[in-house]
């Protein structure tokens, strides 16, 4: 392959050349993940030690789930009326506090079950609050045309903090404890805070509303009215909901005598969203983002399913690197549609109802996948999801074309947000070349 080819291929790093605010968050987000990431293995492990129950695993995602509605939807509202930097940084303390009641109920000599189900309500409900604020100010800071690169670097530092993160935790957990895990977590967020207050601050519109009920339905009639939109989202909340099975994990470690490979098994899908980001400099320079919603939401179930299927560590393994390849593409499909199409002063209740679409759907799979795995076998709880999964992808699909067909060169909002943003940056260059502007009568 020549020179040219291996370069075309590697991830475009345009927003991190262009933006600081997109650097910070870059390096506050890479800390947040691989420390998160400690405490998303160690809780599970911690309930499944202490109830050696599937369904006490999966009742996580019901517990979690009124919450991240509930705050989700605020949270949208809110990131539309306050500063974006100091909700972010604020949730992030409050998910530090939690980390300490972790980390102090597992130094009890009896650890008690039911601090792990209030913790996991409350982290749902503060990244509710806190992720239509990260998600909205990406179109802020970064260029229009730069934004699937930036959703690309975001993704790839996810997925770089699901490896490490994934795979310490199960290190850590069996040879340290779960104290250490926890306070590993504490630190990582203790660093994020630091890392927040260097942000530019990030105000509302100047006619920014407060808060309401009818500042969250304008929002959710916008996206009704909008198919390419509702189709990201319904696919989202289709593919995760069927074939979301982590919480089942370690069962499926048990039936395969392969507890070994547990750690491994939770991080091998970011090893493939991971193989995918490091190549992808050529979806910068396309313009169909629904196929790529569709087709990763495709391969994500049709994995899954595989998954179930063999029997083979090795085999498995790669089945859920695959799945986390069709994941991220799909993934990058949707923040492009999001950042290229939703209004500015929509974009945080857009941002609200984007955590629903893509985290109510994995809170509702854990639930599924345990139930289904407590009634008929863990194998079945994978083969029989990512096969729903394939089925609800093709029926979206078919009932909303419009997903399909998307392209970011004629699609009406697209060009839309594209002037409006081509102004603002235009109006923000005049300011700082001429300061003191003269007054106009």
């Amino acid at each position: 392959m020549s020179t040219t080819r291996l370069s075309s291929l590697l991830p475009d790093l345009s927003p991190w050349r262009s933006s600081r605010d997109f650097r910070l968050l870059f390096f506050q987000g890479a800390v947040t993940f691989f420390t998160s990431f400690m405490a998303m293995i160690a809780l599970p492990l911690q309930i499944k030690h202490l109830t050696d129950s599937p369904l006490a695993v999966g009742a996580m995602g019901a517990v979690e789930l009124v919450p991240l509605v509930v705050f989700g939807l605020y949270g949208g509202a809110l990131a539309d009326a306050i500063d974006r930097r100091r909700m972010i940084m604020l949730s992030e303390a409050g998910l530090g506090v939690l980390a300490l009641v972790l980390l102090a109920n597992s130094l009890l000599p009896n650890p008690l079950l039911w601090p792990l189900y209030v913790v996991a309500a409350g982290v749902s409900a503060l990244a509710g609050l806190q992720r239509p604020a990260l998600d909205s100010m990406m179109a802020r800071i970064v260029p229009h045309e730069q934004m699937t690169a930036a959703a690309a670097l975001n993704a790839l530092r996810y997925q770089i903090g699901a490896i490490a993160g994934p795979a310490l935790a199960g290190l850590v957990v069996a040879y340290a404890g779960y104290p250490a895990a926890y306070g590993i977590t504490l630190a990582g967020f203790v660093l994020s805070v630091i890392l927040c207050t260097r942000l530019a601050p990030a105000p509302p519109s100047p006619d920014a509303e407060r808060p309401s009920l009818r500042g969250i339905a304008e929002g959710a009639r916008y996206a009704w009215s909008r198919p390419v939109l509702l189709g990201t989202y319904a696919v989202d909340l289709a593919a995760m909901f069927f074939a979301f099975p982590n919480t089942i994990f370690p069962f499926l470690a048990d039936e395969l005598d392969a507890v070994w490979a547990l750690g491994l098994m939770y991080s091998a899908g970011a090893v493939g969203s991971l193989v995918l980001g490091m190549t992808s400099g050529w979806t910068s320079r396309v313009r169909r983002h629904g196929l790529f919603v569709v087709c990763g939401a495709a391969v994500w179930g049709l994995a899954i399913a595989a998954t179930g299927w063999f029997t083979d560590i090795r085999v498995v393994l790669v089945c859920l690197a695959v799945a986390g390849a069709g994941d991220m593409l799909s993934g990058l499909g949707r923040a492009t549609i999001w950042n290229q199409t939703i209004p500015e002063e929509l974009r945080g209740r857009l941002a609200g109802i984007e955590v629903l679409s893509y985290s109510v759907g994995p809170q509702l799979g854990q639930v599924r996948a345990g139930t289904v795995a407590g009634w008929t076998g863990t194998r079945s709880a994978f083969w029989s999801g990512g096969l729903m999964c394939v089925a609800a992808v093709a029926a979206l699909s078919m009932a909303l074309p419009k997903l399909v067909t998307y392209d970011a060169d004629t699609d009406e909002d697209a060009l839309r947000r594209r002037a409006e943003k081509g102004r603002a940056e235009k109006d923000r260059a005049a300011k700082e070349s001429d300061p003191f502007p003269t007054p106009t009568s």
